[in-house]
């Protein structure tokens, strides 16, 4: 191999590891905030001069198991019966299409003011729901909830209060997790969001800089909405994309950490792609029709910073691809270097991508009480779940930046509550994609780069590829041994719901 050709691998190498090492820091510059801020919370006001009238929207979308669970809940809901208003918003194309109007005709019958909303085609998905349902609402502000959501009785009584502030735009309440104990895939995803909704947003709430509505778990004044132009349905993400948007127009957001409302992690590994290629594929969306905006707007240079980090965070998963390619060449062709150089240079670079990430998520879980030592067991599966999940995000990373809009893949919902709990004869399954085929190529790519740095003695070399050999075997055993996944006791069907 040419000397400009190990040059040229090495740079590469380096540049990346470097990236992305600065992103990982980030998450920690993250904690510190976090920790700087406790304390500081917003403070619900003490009366109310007056309950705003509420519409409580509900997008849902072929969703036969989850629906009545969803319905009941908000039905539910303590809050003055005159001033509550419910639209589900069903773009349903198969049976939940009946249910849903079977149940909301019973709920009709007991005196609550519900509709069932349901459109012939699916223009613009979530967000043409969403827009259609609020030019024929009644409610000064619009709660929403995904059909995957469970919200408590309380929801309204403990947010509403705070719209008391006339620059008040939205609430966003953090997302708890129904079935956080079904499976190891769906306690790494707990943590995963944990770490956005504990650690992030509160950071970002709390130090002045744009965080955003999450698409459920929330309260929307109507009228911030207008102001920025309504849901548009340009990026597959509209909530991110309305939440800057509106916050660019003037408007405040407020995040309450302590307001959970629980929700049903995807219990399986093709559902769960899914939903993450949409998020980073909208993020990237996002990014591309906002980025200039928002640094050419008067925001302090802090939170212009931060939102470019918040708008940008998803190409890692390209760079991490990128990684994974070069890591073994890149060491192969140091092997001969002294211990202490591999060290002095890949060591710090890998700490900082790796070390800080670990840190951001456990100070996420010791805010419940978990015992920092028991979040610590969960760390190896979750660095493969983030590997892993490099080629499926790096596509949509990819399609992002060269496409507007695009299909927006509901992610199925399966009414898992419990280990007791199954999906394996269920509808709304997803097949493998592209991505699984690819993973299984570097899951084999990196068992002979693991073979061949011990038969070449490169030992230091071992713990970095066993990051990223465990990431790729694991996201290739779940794709390709469904089987070995919780199947149900009983057969589920749509009447059992």
């Amino acid at each position: 191999m040419s000397e400009w050709i190990e040059i040229s691998i090495l740079a590469l190498y380096y540049t990346i590891l470097g990236v992305l090492a600065a992103y990982g820091l980030h998450r920690f510059f993250l904690v510190v905030g976090y920790w700087r801020s406790r304390g500081r919370g917003p403070q619900m006001p003490e009366h109310m001069d007056a309950w705003p009238r509420v519409t409580v929207q509900l997008p849902i979308f072929n969703e036969m198991y989850v629906a009545r669970r969803l319905i009941d809940a908000v039905c539910a809901l303590e809050y003055p019966r005159r001033l509550l208003e419910i639209q589900v918003l069903d773009d349903s194309t198969d049976e939940t299409r009946e249910l849903v109007a079977d149940v909301v005709k019973a709920w009709r019958r007991q005196g609550v003011d519900i509709h069932h909303v349901h459109r012939e085609d699916r223009e613009g998905f979530k967000a043409g729901a969403l827009e259609a349902g609020l030019h024929v609402a009644k409610g000064e502000l619009l709660a929403v909830f995904d059909a995957d959501f469970v919200p408590q009785p309380e929801f309204l009584r403990q947010s509403v209060p705070y719209f008391q502030d006339p620059e008040l735009g939205m609430v966003q309440c953090r997302w708890g997790h129904l079935n956080r104990a079904y499976s190891l895939l769906t306690r790494v995803q707990a943590i995963l969001l944990d770490g956005h909704f504990v650690v992030e947003h509160t950071a970002r709430h709390r130090s002045g800089c744009l965080f955003n509505f999450n698409g459920t778990a929330g309260i929307w004044r109507r009228q911030a909405i207008e102001d920025a132009g309504g849901w548009e349905h340009d990026t597959l993400t509209e909530d991110l994309d309305l939440s800057y948007r509106s916050q660019l127009a003037g408007w405040k957001f407020c995040y309450l950490p302590d307001v959970v409302v629980p929700a049903e992690l995807p219990a399986e590994i093709n559902a769960y792609k899914s939903q993450q290629h949409r998020w980073a594929k909208g993020s990237i969306q996002t990014g591309r029709k906002l980025l200039a905006r928002v640094l050419k707007s008067p925001l302090p240079l802090h939170a212009k910073f931060e939102a470019f980090v918040h708008l940008t965070a998803n190409f890692t998963y390209l760079l991490m691809l990128g990684l994974s390619v070069l890591v073994f060449p890149a060491m192969y062709l140091r092997r001969g270097d002294e211990a202490w150089k591999l060290l002095a240079f890949d060591l710090p670079l890998f700490a900082a991508a790796t070390l800080s990430v670990v840190i951001f998520f456990i100070t996420s879980q010791k805010r419940d009480g978990a015992p920092w030592w028991r979040s610590l067991l969960q760390m190896p599966a979750l660095m493969a779940v983030g590997i892993g999940l490099s080629v499926n995000n790096t596509r949509a990373v990819w399609s992002g930046l060269f496409e507007d809009g695009g299909i927006f893949h509901r992610t199925p919902k399966y009414a898992i509550e419990n280990t007791q709990d199954g999906w394996g004869d269920k509808v709304y399954k997803l097949r493998k994609n592209l991505s699984f085929y690819i993973e299984a190529g570097l899951a084999l790519y990196f068992i002979g780069c693991f073979t061949a740095a011990v038969h070449f003695q490169m030992w230091l070399s071992l713990p970095f590829l066993w990051l990223f050999l465990q990431g790729y075997v694991y996201m290739t055993w779940l794709g390709l041994y469904p089987a070995f996944q919780r199947r149900p006791r009983r057969s589920q069907t749509a009447a059992a719901v």
